[in-house]
C-alpha cells in the first residue's frame, strides 16, 4: 500500500499512522518521500504495482478538514483501472469494514516496519508528465498558482522540463500553508480563488493562467476571451468551465492515444 500526504494540518502524522496500521495488519506500507500532489500517489500505485494507495488530504475543503482518498491497483482491479480513485460501491464497503473495527487502542500500530521511498519516484512522475506535452508552441507566458498547496514545485518543474520557460508563480500563494490565508475557500473553481493569479496575468501580459487546488488533483484554467471585450477591458480574462477543460483533455487523450480512441 502506497501512502501519500499533502501539507495540511496533521497530514504527515495521519500518513505515518496509516503506515503503522497497514504494517500492523500484515501488509507492506510504502510512504512517499514528502508532501506531494495526489497524482504522484496515483502514479506510484501503478509504477510500483501496489495493491492500493491512500492519500491523506482534504483536497480543496476548508483548513480545519482532513481525510483520505483511496486508489486501487495490483490484483484488485483490471490493468487499465490501476491507480484510479475508488467509486461506489467500494466506498461503502470500506465504511462497513471501518464500522466493524474494535477499540482503536487495540489496533496494532508498530513504530516501524514501513519503507519511505526516495526521490526517484517523483523523478519518474515528472518525466512521465513532461513527456505528455505535444509539439505545440513553447513561448506561452503562463501564470501559475498552487493556492498554498503542494503543487507549485512539481508544476513548475514539469512545465520547465516540457520546454515552457516563461512561467510566473503567484508569490503570495507559492508556498504550502495549511491555513490558506489568501482565499476564502481553496478551490480554484470558486469565485475569487483566482483573483491574485488573474491580477498577475494582467500585469505581466500572460497568455494562460493555471490554478491547482491544495493537493493538485484539480486544475482550473483561464484564458483571454475577446468576445467579452469592452472599451474599459479590451482583452478580458475568462475562467473556463470544468466541462471545457475536460473536453480539451479528452481531445488530447484521443489524439495521442496509441491506436486511437
Amino acid at each position: 500500500v502506497v501512502i501519500g500526504y499533502d501539507a495540511r494540518h496533521g497530514s504527515a502524522t495521519f500518513a505515518h499512522d496509516t503506515a503503522a496500521v497497514v504494517t500492523g495488519a500484515g501488509a507492506q506500507a510504502v510512504l512517499l518521500p514528502g508532501p506531494l500532489p495526489t497524482p504522484v500517489l496515483a502514479f506510484a500505485v501503478r509504477r510500483l504495482g501496489a495493491d492500493a494507495g491512500v492519500m491523506v488530504t482534504a483536497s480543496h475543503n476548508p483548513p480545519r478538514d482532513n481525510g483520505y482518498k483511496v486508489y486501487l491497483g495490483g490484483r484488485l482491479v483490471p490493468d487499465d483501472a490501476r491507480g484510479v480513485q475508488i467509486v461506489s460501491p467500494a466506498d461503502t464497503q470500506i465504511a462497513d469494514h471501518i464500522a466493524r473495527v474494535g477499540p482503536v487502542a487495540q489496533v496494532p500500530r508498530p513504530s516501524s516496519g514501513w519503507t519511505v521511498l526516495g526521490e526517484e519516484i517523483l523523478e519518474a512522475y515528472l518525466c512521465a508528465v513532461a513527456g505528455l506535452a505535444d509539439d505545440g508552441p513553447r513561448d506561452l507566458r503562463i501564470v501559475l498558482t498552487p493556492l498554498h498547496g503542494v503543487g507549485g514545485p512539481v508544476a513548475e518543474r514539469v512545465l520547465a522540463d516540457a520546454g515552457f520557460t516563461q512561467v510566473r508563480t503567484v508569490p503570495q500563494q507559492a508556498d504550502p500553508d495549511p491555513d490558506f490565508p489568501t482565499v476564502a475557500f481553496p478551490n480554484p473553481e470558486e469565485p475569487g480563488a483566482m483573483d491574485l493569479a488573474l491580477a498577475l496575468a494582467r500585469d505581466t501580459d500572460a497568455d494562460l493562467v493555471l490554478a491547482n487546488d491544495p493537493d493538485a488533483d484539480r486544475c482550473a484554467v483561464a484564458v483571454r476571451d475577446p468576445r467579452l471585450a469592452t472599451a474599459a477591458d479590451p482583452a478580458p480574462w475568462r475562467v473556463l468551465h470544468g466541462d471545457e477543460v475536460g473536453a480539451l483533455l479528452g481531445e488530447h487523450a484521443a489524439r495521442t492515444a496509441d491506436g486511437g480512441v
